[in-house]
C-alpha cells in the first residue's frame, strides 16, 4: 500500500462517505488458540468511531476483553469495473458501559435508521462496543484512490495522517 499527498479533509470525506454507504462490517478478533475470528456485524458511526452490538455470551466479546485489537473491513463492489470502494481498519475495541453514552447512541441510531432496534444498556444480552481506529487503508476509484492509501488516525484529533508519520 502506498501513501499519497491527497488532502486530509478530502480523504476524511471519502472515509465518511464509505461509512455512510454501508451498514455491515466484518470484525476480526483473535481467538485464544491464535486463529482469527471474523464475523459480520451491523454498525453505526460517529465521525471515525464505530459502534456495534454483539452477544454478551459470545466468543467475540471474550476475544476483545482479552485483546482489544481488532481488524475491520467495510466496503462494496459496484459494477464490473474497478469500482471496489472500502476501508480496512486496525482499531481498539472497548465496551460502552456509560448509560448516558448508550442513550446518545440510541438517539443517533433512531435518527439514522428508524427501523432499527436501539442498543440495550449494559447487563442485557448484548454488549455495545466502541471501535476507535488507529490505522486505516482506504480505496475509492471514484475519489481518485484506485490503489489503497495507508493512513494513521491521530488519537486526539481523529485527523488522518500519512502512515509514514507513524512513530
Amino acid at each position: 500500500m502506498q501513501s499519497t499527498d491527497i488532502n486530509a479533509e478530502a480523504l476524511k470525506e471519502t472515509v465518511l462517505r464509505i461509512l455512510s454507504e454501508n451498514r455491515v462490517m466484518a470484525v476480526a478478533t483473535l481467538r485464544p488458540d491464535g486463529w482469527p475470528q471474523a464475523t459480520l456485524v451491523g454498525y453505526m458511526y460517529d465521525g471515525l468511531t464505530l459502534y456495534f452490538a454483539i452477544a454478551r455470551d459470545g466468543q467475540k466479546l471474550a476475544n476483545m476483553q482479552r485483546d482489544p485489537r481488532i481488524s475491520i473491513a467495510i466496503g462494496r463492489h459496484d459494477g464490473d469495473g474497478p469500482d471496489l470502494r472500502g476501508l480496512s481498519l486496525a482499531a481498539k475495541a472497548v465496551e460502552v458501559t456509560a448509560s448516558d453514552e448508550v442513550r446518545r447512541l440510541n438517539t443517533m441510531l433512531v435518527a439514522r435508521y428508524p427501523e432499527q432496534e436501539v442498543f440495550t444498556p449494559q447487563g442485557a444480552s448484548v454488549a455495545v462496543m466502541r471501535a476507535t481506529p488507529l490505522v486505516m487503508s482506504v480505496i475509492d476509484p471514484h475519489s481518485g484512490l484506485d490503489r489503497p492509501v495507508l493512513l494513521r488516525v491521530d488519537p486526539l484529533t481523529s485527523a488522518l495522517l500519512p502512515a509514514e508519520e507513524t512513530p
